[in-house]
């Protein structure tokens, strides 16, 4: 009769860890998730930006060739 006990404890041990090692990991990847998310917002404002630069040089730059033309 100990041995089913000791059986018992163990499978409840066991499944105790996988809980909190599927909880940890949950929340590794969870973090991971929002990190990624957080870097890739950053990168897109960050292209957005550039693109917007270049159009305003772009412009200038047509405009000086426009203004030397005449």
């Amino acid at each position: 009769m100990s041995s089913n006990n000791n059986d018992s404890s163990q499978t409840t041990s066991s499944d105790d860890a996988r809980a909190d090692l599927t909880a940890q990991l949950d929340d590794l990847l969870n973090t991971v998730s929002n990190k990624f998310a957080g870097v890739s917002s950053e990168i897109f404002a960050k292209m957005d930006e550039m693109s917007r630069r270049l159009d305003n040089l772009e412009a200038q730059l047509k405009s000086k060739e426009d203004g030397s033309k005449q």
